[in-house]
């Protein structure tokens, strides 16, 4: 099976030696030809160096094979039976398992399991060494080979030992010399690309990229992504991917940015973000792509300040956006900007002790609403968030100066407009005033001080004349007045 992964949910920098190779293997660039076009022998070592056969201990095994298939009395003359002769070849001798991630040629050799990859490459060398032309095809899901032969295009399923021109019913003898009849359905593929020899091949490097993913093995994806773009453009890795939707086989460049972000995204999500944009510097300076780099980028610094916010670090957060300034686009450090303004005046808020230092945040505020850092709506929660904490601040000293907090608001509202929010706080704090009133005249008439407690009472009415608690004390010393005449 051919595995596909898509794992997505930007001076100069030294890479971090904990990071991936970002330099090529030098065999890679070897390997590449401009023209596309390589020896059997060539696809064959090739081959191995993709399986990850770094001593190519297995290259010997094909030579071998290739001879033995030359060399074979029951080789047919045709090229078409020697194709399929070929099919039947390996699965009598060489495969002997199907396994859905076994996508290594090297491993063949040792245990005889495959996939329709590693089947399809080493059916595809030795063709191509008995003179036989060919070519890769992938689908969503599969890969297979197709033989050029006599203006034909034959498909061959390299997992089935019958796969050979799927759709035709042909005869067979068994080892007893019995005599039957196979047949293989042609599998209905909604969508096919035929691909190159080379391609083919790379689809090794492909699967093994995937399986690493699948195993959260990031790092060492990486490598093998770069060497696979390297094997099939060389030097050309600064164009612009191919983005068309009916491409199944994936331009290399884009699969090359999505390995170099997915290792940046695994150390997002360890909270790594300053690894992450040390990688992202690095990586994006190697294998430039403005727009995801940017957009990983913004990710990166943009989780890490809300860390820092949440921890309630924002003079950190601070210091740790203005080191990224070189790294961000204008567009994202200006939207962070107003993210990190925004919860630094926050916190100023919530630390309000005096009026004075209400009076600098709400200036800090009307500041940043000036300048762009702070939308209208925001601005306006913030600033009423700032009066009600510093009217909170002030009336919450030990005398309880309910009149401070009460003339902060009015003065509020005079110069900000007023709000619903501050009009509630207004009549609250009026409230605990007239009750203040109510509280110590009734202390003063419990202890028979009834002219102090008359007196405290008529200022509270002369303030609040309508407060329905300070009326009804009225009623009580209009009683007792009258008791008295």
């Amino acid at each position: 099976m051919l595995i596909l992964s898509f794992f997505i949910l930007q001076t100069a920098h030294s890479q971090d030696a904990a990071f991936p190779r970002l330099e090529p293997d030098p065999k890679a660039r070897q390997f590449f030809s401009p023209g596309g076009h390589y020896s059997w022998s060539e696809l064959a070592e090739i081959s191995l160096w993709a399986s990850g056969d770094s001593a190519n201990s297995s290259l010997e095994r094909i030579h071998s094979l290739a001879q033995s298939l030359k060399n074979s009395n029951e080789l047919p003359s045709s090229d078409r039976e020697k194709a399929e002769f070929i099919l039947t070849f390996l699965h009598s001798n060489i495969l002997k398992t199907y396994s859905l991630y076994q996508t290594r040629v090297d491993t063949i050799f040792t245990n005889g399991r495959f996939n329709c990859v590693s089947s399809a490459v080493l059916y595809m060398i030795l063709c191509d060494s008995l003179g036989i032309n060919t070519s890769g095809v992938v689908t969503k899901d599969h890969a297979l080979v197709i033989a050029h032969i006599d203006r034909e295009n034959i498909d061959v399923e390299t997992t089935n030992r019958f796969g050979f021109d799927p759709g035709n019913r042909r005869e067979f003898h068994d080892q007893f010399g019995r005599t039957g009849f196979t047949y293989v359905p042609a599998r209905n593929y909604r969508d096919r690309q035929t691909i190159s020899k080379i391609e083919l091949v790379s689809l090794i490097l492909n699967n093994r990229i995937s399986e690493l993913e699948r195993q959260n093995r990031f790092a060492e994806a990486v490598p093998l992504a770069i060497d696979r773009a390297v094997l099939l453009l060389g030097s050309r890795l600064s164009g612009a991917p191919q983005t068309a939707e009916n491409t199944l086989f994936e331009d290399p460049r884009k699969s090359l940015t999505d390995r170099l972000l997915n290792y940046g995204a695994w150390l997002l999500r360890s909270n790594r973000e300053e690894e992450g944009l040390r990688w992202a510097a690095a990586a994006s300076q190697a294998y430039p792509d403005e727009n995801r780099w940017q957009e990983f980028i913004f990710a990166a610094a943009n989780n890490r300040i809300a860390r820092f916010i949440r921890d309630n670090r924002t003079p950190e957060a601070r210091n740790f956006l203005e080191n990224q300034k070189n790294l961000l686009s204008q567009v994202n450090y200006t939207h962070l900007d107003s993210v990190l303004t925004d919860a630094e005046l926050l916190r100023n808020a919530n630390q309000i002790r005096t009026s004075d230092e209400g009076d600098s945040v709400i200036t800090a505020i009307e500041k940043a609403r000036t300048e762009g850092k702070m939308n209208e709506r925001r601005a306006n929660e913030l600033i009423i968030f700032s009066v009600q904490k510093t009217a909170a601040a002030l009336s919450s000293s030990p005398e309880r100066n309910w009149r401070e907090a009460i003339q902060y608001i009015e003065k509020s509202i005079a110069v900000t407009g007023s709000s619903r929010e501050l009009e509630q706080a207004l009549r609250n704090y009026r409230g605990n005033l007239a009750a203040d009133y109510h509280n110590r005249f009734a202390a003063e008439w419990n202890s028979r001080n009834y002219d102090e407690a008359e007196k405290i009472l008529n200022d509270g009415l002369l303030e609040f004349p309508n407060d329905r608690q300070l009326l009804s004390n009225k009623d009580i010393v209009s009683r007792r007045h009258s008791r008295q005449q």
